[in-house]
């Protein structure tokens, strides 16, 4: 399948339910959903649903939670769901579900971005670098990474899970690409792997014994990983190395928030 970048040809999925009630972040803000957490005055999700709104690449906003009482707290949500400029659906029992929920209610040939509400530092910009290059690569499947190096020079000391490979070490951006009908398979696999997904060890031994010992002795290349798994699979996967460090942050605890709130005030008192 080949589409042309520079239109807007991706539909976006955005997963905002919550895993659990029980969630560290929903307690500590006293919110009733993860992704209305306030940030500057707007919930966290909105941000993700502004940066998507203004990419060049995405066509069509799709919104997997929060539930239904949660959206119409927020005037502005409310009013998106309401004119149709964001479809909101219930979000499944967990991320993977509601990815592949949502997927199964689009039509087959839809190229499909998938991100989620908790990616407040998201921008347009880091949307069309992805977009794009997904679109562009002979792909069936893109999956976003940032360098970690540039991640730890912008946020010195944070806490990411890291995949070390020989060429390389990278943290995860939430950002994937699922461009031709044989790509959606993959949703299928995240569902069998979600629950080890930070456990980059699990995951690699996925692809078999070699590639565990190759992986630790630091001699698995990103490549050879991604050309075993697609081989697995049946499908073209390839990486997209996003360069910048805000693609890598998403807020799993307490901490991620304040360095996300710190993040924002920053940029604003250097653009006030």
């Amino acid at each position: 399948m080949h589409l042309n970048p520079e239109q807007h040809q991706l539909t976006a999925i955005v997963l905002a339910g919550d895993r659990t009630k029980a969630d560290s972040l929903i307690n500590h803000t006293k919110v009733g959903s993860k992704a209305m957490i306030d940030l500057d005055g707007m919930p966290m999700v909105r941000r993700v649903l502004n940066a998507l709104r203004l990419s060049r690449v995405v066509k069509k906003i799709v919104l997997s939670g929060p539930e239904a009482s949660e959206v119409a707290k927020d005037e502005q949500l409310a009013r998106w769901v309401a004119d149709a400029e964001v479809i909101w659906s219930e979000p499944g029992v967990s991320p993977s579900t509601s990815a592949y929920q949502a997927m199964q209610a689009l039509g087959p040939d839809e190229a499909v971005l998938v991100t989620t509400a908790d990616h407040p530092l998201l921008t347009a910009e880091i949307v069309d670098a992805f977009g794009r290059q997904s679109l562009a690569d002979d792909v069936d499947v893109a999956v976003g990474l940032a360098p970690h190096a540039l991640v730890l020079e912008a946020y010195p000391g944070i806490k990411k899970t890291v995949l070390h490979f020989s060429d390389g070490d990278f943290c995860g951006c939430n950002l994937f690409a699922f461009i031709t009908p044989e790509g959606r398979r993959a949703a299928r696999f995240w569902r069998r792997i979600e629950q080890e997904r930070k456990k980059p060890l699990v995951v690699i031994g996925l692809l078999g014994w070699w590639a565990v010992i190759r992986y630790r002795l630091g001699l698995l290349s990103l490549e050879e990983a991604l050309a075993k798994l697609s081989k697995r699979l049946g499908l073209r996967m390839r990486a997209v190395i996003l360069p910048y460090a805000n693609a890598a942050i998403d807020v799993d605890s307490v901490a991620d928030l304040v360095l996300v709130k710190g993040s924002l005030a920053k940029a604003a008192a250097e653009n006030a």
